[in-house]
């Protein structure tokens, strides 16, 4: 089984790639492990409701959970390997384990906490029961439950991920509002089809329910990802790229997506925008096989890619695709004898390869290899053979490698003096922000106050986020908070936007006016200066 922990030498590649990149000069001998106790398996819930057409809830319940609980911090283990492991287990996939099976399905997949649990129905109110199981402790914790009317099914799951998460973690400090409005305005027929389209066996059927999931509801992202997923199952590979596209470069799926949509590109020979998608993954997660994929592309456009087949392979010395690529590179650039060292470390890896035998075979006779008399010029030559893309993603590693580097700049962040603590998380949570990810930003925020109570821009990050999920005296609170330490442009907008919501235009007039004065040029205060021109208020 493969390993959901990725070789440190991957995530050693992504840090060493992410220092480079740091001012930090924090020393790479400081790095620790990823936090512990934070790798979660999150189970389907058990139907208790006696009416099979609700069994959707109970995958539709690990998916919220799993969401919610990535976003509070914690990594949780993807259906796929969950999938997997039932599968290695023998077990049917829709099997619900005992504790017992639990904990070897936890083991399996290091888990250090599992969650689980159970869904009733009375009338027309659902009752969700969940418990987290310590699996190093054998300790399992009382039930947690929430219960609501069944068309606030969304509210229900959320506040139960909530009160999750602080089981998990007593000092997590997101409000619960937060995370009721995390998939505002998702509609519970659109959650429905978005899981059942997860959960059909074939490609077609599962478009069927996406594309009715992301009709109902354009802006839910992961409906999107799902559709791209089906489609590039069912080989329409068109419909694959235009689809994973779809997903903002914020988006907690934004790398996964961009691999495949790599290659979508590459299997419809539009190599200029495959090499452009592995790109993007490469820049902020370099792993191997992403490394290659981009090599790949890049030599399919006639370009020398023997760098990037060269750091693929350091990254993974023992993958022999690695291997045969450079190999292949380093032969179209005229150098046979690197070209037959790397063949021979493939065949050492991989015997019986009977492609790169015919290969070696090739490069070592010396009457069948064209040499450029130009050393170091790239000869044309049709007879080598292509380098191998890597059709897999391997989301587990991605994710761990993301989640590794987010622990690694929290400890870079720890060391800095509390002030400029602050201001780096203030900036992480208006990066959040700004892609729509509000557990995510208010973490940040919460944390730059725990550094810096007296940080006038955490508050008013928070006072955007209150605004967001519609707690609107909360928001006016931090904003007002905000400004009573220091004058800022995004306090100011808050409270012009919700006086404009209660149409009191004066007093909106004044907090724009304010935010224009510290900031003539900036777009949101003059978007609301001409706003309210046009409902006849002048701004002074």
């Amino acid at each position: 089984m493969q390993h959901f922990v990725r070789s440190f030498v991957f995530i050693s590649l992504v840090l060493i790639s992410r220092a480079a990149h740091s001012q930090s000069s924090a020393p790479a001998a400081s790095a620790k492990p990823a936090e512990h106790g934070r790798l979660l398996l999150v189970l389907p819930f058990e139907n208790h409701t006696f009416q099979p057409n609700l069994d959707w809830i109970g995958e539709g319940s690990a998916d919220i959970l799993n969401r919610r609980l990535d976003s509070a911090g914690f990594l949780t283990i993807s259906r796929g390997d969950r999938l997997y492991a039932l599968d290695h287990l023998g077990l049917p996939l829709s099997f619900q384990p005992s504790h017992a099976t639990t904990i070897r399905i936890a083991q399996m997949l290091d888990a250090d906490s599992v969650v689980f649990g159970s869904y009733t129905l009375t009338g027309d109110r659902l009752t969700a029961s969940a418990q987290v199981l310590d699996v190093k402790a054998l300790k399992l914790s009382p039930p947690i439950q929430q219960d609501g009317d069944l068309k606030n099914l969304l509210d229900t799951l959320n506040s139960l991920a909530w009160r999750v998460a602080r089981q998990l973690d007593p000092s997590y400090s997101v409000a619960q509002q937060t995370f009721l409005a995390a998939d505002n305005p998702l509609h519970v027929d659109a959650f429905e089809n978005y899981i059942r389209g997860m959960i059909a066996e074939s490609p077609s059927e599962r478009i069927v329910h996406l594309k009715e999931a992301v009709r109902l509801n354009p802006s839910f992202t992961p409906a999107w990802f799902a559709l791209g997923t089906a489609y590039f199952a069912n080989q329409d590979y068109d419909s694959a790229a235009a689809t994973f596209g779809r997903l903002s470069k914020d988006d907690p799926r934004a790398l996964e997506a961009d691999f495949y949509r790599g290659l979508a590109f590459f299997y419809t020979a539009n190599y200029v925008k495959a090499e452009d998608a592995f790109a993007f993954v490469r820049l902020r997660l370099p792993l191997p096989e992403v490394v290659n994929n981009q090599a790949v592309a890049s030599s399919r456009r006639g370009h020398d890619a023997v760098a990037l087949f060269q750091e693929a392979s350091t990254a993974d010395p023992k993958d022999p695709d690695y291997r045969f690529n450079l190999a292949v590179a380093l032969r179209r650039r005229n150098d046979v004898q690197g070209a037959i060292r790397e063949i021979d470390q493939e065949l050492k890896l991989r015997p019986q390869d009977t492609e790169a035998q015919a290969f070696s075979k090739v490069l070592k006779e010396p009457a069948s290899v064209k040499v450029n008399p130009d050393k170091g010029k790239a000869i044309p030559d049709d007879t080598l053979p292509l380098e191998r893309i890597k059709r897999n993603y391997n989301e587990s590693g991605f994710r761990q490698a993301a989640f590794e580097l987010e622990q690694m700049e929290a400890m870079r962040l720890a060391t800095l003096p509390p002030a400029e603590r602050a201001s780096a998380l203030v900036k992480q949570g208006e990066q959040f922000m700004n892609g729509g990810l509000t557990l995510e930003a208010e973490r940040q925020f919460q944390s730059a106050l725990q550094a810096n109570p007296s940080s006038a821009q955490a508050h008013a990050g928070l006072a955007q986020v209150r605004e967001h999920s519609g707690d609107l005296e909360a928001a006016r609170q931090e904003a007002q908070k905000s400004l009573a330490l220091s004058p800022n442009v995004p306090a100011h907008l808050v409270l012009a936007r919700l006086d404009l919501a209660l149409n009191q235009l004066g007093t909106a007039a004044t907090e724009v006016a304010q935010a224009l004065k510290l900031e003539p040029a900036n777009a949101n205060a003059r978007g609301m200066k001409l706003a309210l021109e046009s409902r006849g208020q002048q701004v002074p």
